[in-house]
């Protein structure tokens, strides 16, 4: 039986910030009832007794859950690696010492530009200096840290910049992941999706930083999906290593996957064992049975599984579909428009954003 390597355990989804890229469900509503310590408890339990060996505990905000530090030990007293995914907003000294103690691996921070002006604008919110302060007690308490940067055509760039800063915290890991285009990123795609120029750009950045850094910073650069010839695999294939709990108690196969016209699956009515191995959900498209044409003869179909089924699903309206990224899809040109518009010599290089409303639910 195939097992999940990783739970991502999605805490909650209220959060201080307000991005504009921000992947998490529109409806946000419809996650006000939060699973409890109890139950967050039992979802550990289960997603080991299933063989995962990681915990990723995000949102959202996974510090407003006050009940974080007790996940944090239920996590650890099972022996799974424990991944901090905060915007570090929250994470004071002591709560941060109190989650040292409980046993936490490692502290994610995002990061969203390189001085306090433009990143309070891309957040919504003055949290750029928070951001720095939190990052310093990560280091100093002993801590692995990882900057997560989500680029875009406002901030991409600003890369070198970021990299610098980056460096000035001693980060020990940087991810520079181009936006996905789900949930509040989708309705800010034209303004958020970067030109060719300003990928070669950043590109040539990354590799001057990563020769740089040899050694100290380890440097991750994910090109945007509509700039590739092929699609990624969807989380390393529908079904193959993530389990994803959402804050009310769906489980998905992948972060986005909660608006596909799929049998909900939920811990509320099954275990993490039979959603994995017997649902509907979990089954739809895992493999390579499921796979139109041109996917089923290609040669590619075991590499990227077809490509996102969340994407395919945005892009055409059918998650069974080849995804549009594939210069070999059927409906390619949906992506070919996106990219010629975004290079446009008349375009603004910033344009409006629509930010992300702020939940009133927490913990």
């Amino acid at each position: 039986m195939i097992k999940p390597f990783g739970l991502l355990a999605e805490l909650t989804y209220a959060c201080p910030l307000h991005c504009a890229y921000c992947s998490n469900p529109i409806n946000l509503g419809d996650y006000r009832d939060e699973l409890t310590t109890e139950q967050w408890r039992r979802v550990l339990v289960e997603a080991r007794e299933l063989g995962a060996l990681q915990a990723h505990l995000s949102g959202g905000e996974p510090l407003q859950r006050h009940d974080i530090v007790e996940i944090v030990h239920s996590a650890h007293r099972l022996g799974l690696y424990t991944n901090l995914v905060t915007s570090g907003l929250g994470l004071s000294r002591r709560r941060a010492e109190e989650l040292r103690v409980a046993g936490l691996d490692h502290v994610q921070i995002s990061i969203q530009a390189e001085e306090p002006v433009a990143s309070d604008r891309l957040a919504g919110l003055r949290s750029f200096e928070r951001k720095i302060a939190a990052a310093r007690v990560v280091k100093e308490l002993g801590w692995p840290l990882t900057l997560n940067v989500v680029l875009h055509r406002q901030n991409i760039d600003n890369i070198a910049g970021i990299i610098e800063l980056a460096e000035q915290m001693a980060a020990d890991r940087v991810e520079l992941a181009n936006t996905q285009y789900y949930g509040w990123a989708w309705h800010n795609r034209h303004a958020l999706l970067p030109s060719r120029g300003q990928l070669e750009r950043a590109e040539k950045a990354v590799r001057a930083a990563r020769e740089r850094l040899k050694g100290t910073t380890e440097l991750i650069y994910v090109l945007p999906d509509y700039y590739s010839d092929y699609p990624k695999a969807c989380m390393g294939g529908w079904g193959q290593r993530l389990l994803a709990v959402a804050p009310n108690g769906d489980v998905l196969p992948c972060l986005a996957a909660h608006q596909l016209p799929l049998p909900r699956a939920s811990v509320h009515e099954h275990s993490l064992q039979w959603i994995w191995t017997e649902s509907p959900l979990f089954q739809s498209f895992r493999g390579t049975e499921w796979m139109p044409q041109p996917c089923r003869s290609c040669d590619r179909r075991e590499l990227d599984f077809g490509g996102c089924r969340c994407q395919a699903f945005q892009l055409t309206g059918d998650a069974a579909r080849t995804d549009p990224v594939c210069r070999l899809a059927p409906e390619h040109g949906i992506v070919a428009e996106m990219v010629q518009a975004a290079n446009d010599p008349e375009r603004p290089s910033a344009a409006a954003l629509r930010s992300r409303p702020h939940p009133d639910h927490s913990r």
